[in-house]
């Protein structure tokens, strides 16, 4: 049954259609709330892992070495991915229920309002015909009460013999008369009232049902949207909780790489001295002091004994000694156990080392670009790069130094180490290489250092070779045949140059010919040469040639 039969219940309908908009404005502002909760959670959770984050500082690389700090790291970054997850849900219940309720609502509120309206025009208009059928109901009765009154009047008058014939007839035309306004006052009120009741039958039949059905929609559509909405809530979630579990996961995948020994083996490794182990204290026998025959060699060996057991018993007890040196200590890390002082001058050096072989592939590539100049004066001044260069060599010099005495450090603690003796380690400034290049194995291999320079090669220049193709053909339409990437800024001020950004990536379109310039391409109106060893050149396999790098 529809709305259509509930006849006037106009004002009923209308309080329970203002009631469901209600309703939707207060499931929009829950909607809300939850989204607010949502993201003020979210920057909770955000927040929590920022504040337990490791701070940049020494401490931060000592902690990453163990698992457990590891896993905790791991924990709080899957941490910060979760509450993403919940800025999500806040972002879509705002974007896909509040956004369309808010806009629903105007359409609905619009929409009933409309149909309201339509409803009391209605009804104005079937009382307004309800009131004319009422006067003329009344005028017909008033005219057949005057028509009865002069059918009386003239009957009375027609009975009197004392009354002129004159007086008779206008009596009588008066009742005729009257009778007459009654007759149409009859046609008028049957006429009406036939077409009030076909109104009528149109208003409740059909107007007010139409009208009624129209409002079902509306509500029968507002609670549909609700149904749709409140699925949308639960989807919202739903929609988030693989990665939220991928973020579980990740955090158990955390918890599950901690590795207690390897944890344990670690602080061994971090704080282990490389101190020999005390011997046995000897026993000191008092009661030679009695023997009188004592002869000068016993005395002399009395006296070592004593002195030997002294040495020991101070020794033994080197592992409880607290260190006292606070800060960095001296440079030669001398305040420091053997063995950690052995990994400090180590991982100094690897530094010194990288620091050379960097100053040196400046250095070489200067060198070439003074070549190039002196040969293409056009190019630029060669003097221009002097400078550079001796404030270069100095730099070298002063690092070669650097390294010169902390070998000599780590030599002299390697002998005393007896775990150590058969130590490979190389005791020279430098070891003679063929590829100039440190190699990046020298943090991980402490027992051998590979890329380490020798002296002779301090200062000279270290130049790969350019294995061009002799019978490369220069192309005239200069096709793409390769990319390079630009290891050192060049400025490209002379003319026929380019400019170009360290890290910058740009495409090859001719090789060096021996000139020392390479000819590349930015887009298709910048192009120009830079200086080849400036760049580290990657040539496509179909290309001829071959890869050119400094």
């Amino acid at each position: 049954r529809g709305w259509g039969t509930v006849g006037d219940q106009f004002d009923n309908l209308e309080k329970h259609t203002q009631w469901g908009i209600e309703f939707v404005e207060k499931y929009t502002k829950f909607v809300k709330e939850r989204s607010e909760i949502e993201t003020n959670y979210a920057k909770q959770i955000r927040n929590l892992s920022k504040k337990y984050q490791p701070k940049k500082n020494s401490r931060e690389e000592e902690e990453s070495k163990y698992t457990f700090c590891r896993a905790f790291l791991m924990t709080l970054n899957e941490l910060n991915d979760y509450a993403g997850q919940h800025e999500v849900i806040a972002e879509n219940l705002t974007s896909q229920i509040i956004a369309d309720l808010t806009r629903y609502l105007g359409e609905l509120k619009s929409e009933r309002k409309s149909h309201f309206h339509d409803g009391r025009k209605a009804q104005q208009h079937i009382e307004s015909s309800w009131k004319q059928l009422e006067s003329c109901k009344r005028r017909f009765e008033r005219d057949c009460k005057e028509a009865d009154r002069a059918q009386q009047y003239f009957e009375k008058m027609d009975a009197d013999i004392n009354v002129t014939k004159a007086d008779v007839e206008k009596a009588r035309q008066q009742a005729q008369m009257r009778h007459q306004m009654a007759t149409d006052s009859k046609g008028d009120y049957s006429s009406y009232l036939q077409k009030f009741n076909q109104e009528q039958n149109e208003h409740y039949y059909t107007v007010i049902p139409n009208i009624f059905q129209k409002l079902q929609d509306m509500e029968e559509r507002r609670i549909e949207r609700i149904g749709v909405c409140m699925k949308t809530f639960a989807d919202v979630d739903r929609q988030v909780l693989p990665i939220v579990g991928k973020c579980l996961d990740g955090m158990t995948k955390a918890a599950e790489s901690i590795e207690p020994k390897t944890d344990s083996k670690q602080v061994v490794e971090s704080y282990k001295s490389g101190f020999e182990p005390p011997g046995d204290v000897e026993f000191e026998d008092y009661g030679q002091a009695m023997k009188r025959t004592a002869s000068d060699t016993s005395l002399s060996n009395s006296r070592d004994g004593k002195e030997k057991p002294a040495g020991k018993t101070k020794g033994k007890l080197w592992p409880f000694i607290k260190n006292k040196n606070k800060g960095s200590g001296p440079e030669d890390f001398s305040h420091l156990p053997p063995e950690q002082r052995r990994k400090k001058l180590q991982g100094k050096l690897d530094e010194l080392n990288k620091d050379i072989q960097k100053e040196t592939d400046q250095r070489d590539a200067l060198t070439k670009m003074k070549d190039v100049y002196v040969k293409n004066p056009q190019m630029g001044d060669p003097a221009s790069v002097d400078p550079r260069l001796s404030e270069i060599g100095q730099n070298i010099e002063k690092l070669q130094f650097e390294v010169q005495k902390f070998e000599g450090w780590l030599a002299e603690v390697e002998e005393r180490m007896p775990s150590k003796s058969d130590s490979h380690r190389r005791s020279g400034l430098y070891e003679t290489q063929n590829n100039t290049t440190v190699s990046n194995n020298c943090a991980q291999d402490r027992e051998s250092p590979d890329g380490s320079y020798t002296e002779e090669q301090n200062s000279e220049t270290q130049v790969k070779a350019n294995p061009f193709d002799d019978e490369f053909d220069d192309e005239e339409t200069l096709p793409t045949i390769g990319t390079c990437k630009a290891l050192y800024p060049f400025e490209g001020h002379n003319e026929g140059t380019i400019s170009v950004a360290e890290g910058e990536l740009l495409y090859v379109i001719e090789e060096d010919k021996g000139d020392g310039w390479t000819r590349v391409r930015r887009n298709e109106d910048e192009e120009g040469y830079v200086p080849t060893s400036y760049v580290e050149v990657f040539l496509e396999t179909n290309a001829k040639g071959a890869m050119t790098y400094i």
